[in-house]
């Protein structure tokens, strides 16, 4: 019936994959798993068993082959052996920039030809592949299903994301994310989770699980995250090392129920967090390297016999706390299989490498991990193909059924938490004024919001409002809006890595702007695509609305609202502590 349901929702998606058959072609029979994976292993040597267990960062560029950049590539791949490859953004001038689908799937071709043992490409396409690839279906983020109650939705999304990665020669998605964000100043987590209620998010997780696994010609590996839970914490952990002071009983009802559920599910992954938890792992280190965390909670309470990977080990939390190798040894030791970007990957592979030959880690050991990765690549079907058909990327990435549902998740989600003024939809839209709130004047974030408004309210002052621009000119900004029937401010601080908890509220000129408008006389309706709790930055707000997403179908899904072209339906999947309660939401 699942199926059933998502081929009529999704016909495009579904037709494709029943009427495209592939040219007939004469082959070999398939060979078994375990005997390709025998076949695999009998031919490697300790240290290229080793390298398998590692995945580096890739940025899906077009690189010409006499670069270094490529040259290094290449190296690691048919030289060093390692296993995978992970793709990540550039950020340039302060700007993230996404891969190009057909730039990212062509280097990969590339780099899958000159590897000996087929590579695993991995992605964090937590709200499909958007998040790292450019041109493709901009899914909302997770806590904006929860907002819509759309749990069909979020089994759609796990659909469709096996189809995009798949198309572009991604086989690993790191996703869903399973953390309860129940701490309301956490600067990472944020939007990523579904909501703060266990349960709400154990059945977002369960259903983006047997959405990713229900396209059997799309096959993926799907990586629950971050174990044992990173909700709870008001530190970055690409900053430092994260601590959660909760007993063992609240973890068991909170932060571990979603990835027992996923595990239920049949997850073929779990993520480790860079965090300490006193409650499961005494010593003051990242839970990524204790055995009591990563087998014995994890593999021996949970029973989870699937990949165990790390986060990132670049990441503070915990490069910060050992050194490279170290770190390598340390979490393999402590149950994991997969060193993912690791600082160094040379000397990762080198000191585990080492620690074999010393006695201090078995072969068995290193054996047993690679066989779970080489047999994942094999269930992938990797050994019978390694390379994308560039050619069909399009009708896999742009499919309309799939952008018409993103949608509709969008529109549902956009909650009314407070409307004191009765602000929402406006009333007078050619006395209105709105203005989008931008820390950075060339980023992209509210563009498409202005020319939403614009298109629907020709005459409605719509502007970006420049937290570089003078004090002098914001206040003159501030001054001309006191004319205004209703003034309409749509902020975009979200979660950001490496920015610690301001990248959760806005910058001193652009909070000194809004607060100028609210001690004025005209009403002011605060609009966060972002952070749902920046309500707390300004609680005099009397009009208060969260999107949950700064994806550009959020910015359709709130200009649609406005205007009342579409209702205020969303709920709170989250506390805004004194202020607003978990379910609140005024429907209009």
């Amino acid at each position: 019936m699942v199926r059933l349901a998502l081929c009529v929702l999704l016909a495009g998606v579904c037709s494709l994959a029943q009427t495209r058959k592939p040219p007939a072609r004469k082959k070999a029979p398939p060979a078994k798993p375990a005997s390709q994976v025998q076949s695999w292993l009998s031919q490697m040597s300790l240290r290229q068993q080793v390298a398998q267990l590692v995945v580096v960062p890739f940025y899906g560029e077009s690189l010409a082959s006499s670069s270094k950049e490529f040259q290094d590539y290449q190296s690691l791949v048919r030289d060093t052996g390692i296993g995978g490859m992970i793709i990540l953004n550039r950020v340039r001038g302060g700007l993230v920039v996404n891969a190009e689908p057909h730039a990212m799937a062509a280097f990969l071709n590339r780099m899958q030809r000159s590897a000996k043992i087929p590579l695993i490409v991995g992605g964090d396409f937590e709200r499909g592949a958007s998040m790292r690839v450019s041109d493709t279906i901009k899914f909302p983020h997770n806590m904006a299903y929860a907002a819509a109650r759309d749990v069909e939705g979020t089994r759609l999304l796990g659909l469709q994301t096996a189809r995009e990665s798949r198309a572009m020669g991604v086989h690993w998605i790191f996703a869903p994310a399973a953390d309860v964000n129940n701490n309301a100043d956490n600067p990472v987590i944020n939007l990523r989770s579904y909501s703060e209620n266990p349960d709400e998010v154990a059945q977002h997780v369960r259903a983006y699980v047997d959405g990713a696994h229900s396209d059997p010609s799309n096959p993926v590996l799907v990586c629950a995250k971050h174990f044992p839970g990173h909700g709870d914490t008001a530190v970055d952990s690409h900053l430092g090392l994260s601590r959660i002071e909760a007993t063992r009983e609240r973890l068991n009802e909170m932060e571990l129920k979603p990835f027992a559920a996923a595990i239920a599910a049949g997850v073929d992954s779990i993520m480790t967090a860079h965090l300490s938890i006193p409650a499961l792992e005494p010593e003051e280190i990242p839970v990524t390297v204790s055995p009591k965390v990563m087998t014995k909670l994890l593999k021996e309470e949970l029973g989870f016999r699937g990949i165990v990977t790390t986060d990132a080990m670049d990441m503070y939390g915990l490069s910060k706390q050992l050194k490279p190798g170290e770190a390598a040894v340390r979490a393999i030791e402590a149950g994991v299989d997969v060193l993912l970007i690791p600082p160094d990957p040379e000397r990762a592979i080198q000191a585990v490498v080492r620690a074999v030959q010393s006695g201090r880690i078995s072969p068995q050991r290193i054996r047993a991990s690679v066989e779970k990765i080489l047999t994942a690549k094999v269930r992938l079907g990797l050994h019978r193909n390694k390379l994308v058909e560039i050619e069909r990327i399009p009708d896999a990435v742009n499919v309309a059924a799939a952008a018409e549902r993103a949608q509709q998740t969008a529109d549902r989600a956009v909650t009314l938490v407070r409307d004191a003024r009765d602000l929402f939809p406006l009333k007078e839209p050619d006395r209105a004024c709105v203005f989008v709130a931008m820390e950075n004047r060339w980023s992209i974030l509210g563009r498409r919001f202005l020319d939403e408004v614009k298109m629907r309210g020709p005459k409605t002052l719509a502007q970006v409002v420049d937290s570089s621009l003078p004090d002098a000119a914001l206040d003159e900004i501030a001054k001309a809006a006191s004319t205004c029937a209703g003034v309409y401010v749509a902020t975009f601080s979200s979660p950001s890595a490496y920015r610690g908890d301001t990248a959760l509220m806005l910058s001193p000129p652009l909070t000194r702007f809004l607060e100028t408008l609210m001690a004025g006389p005209a009403p002011v309706g605060l609009i966060s695509f972002g952070n749902p709790y920046l309500l707390r930055a300004f609680p005099v707000a009397p009009s208060y609305v969260a999107v949950f997403t700064t994806a550009a179908t959020g910015e359709v899904a709130m200009a649609k609202a406005l205007f009342g072209q579409s209702r205020f339906q969303g709920k709170l999947p989250v506390t805004i502590p004194g202020l607003a309660e978990y379910g609140a939401g005024i429907l209009k």
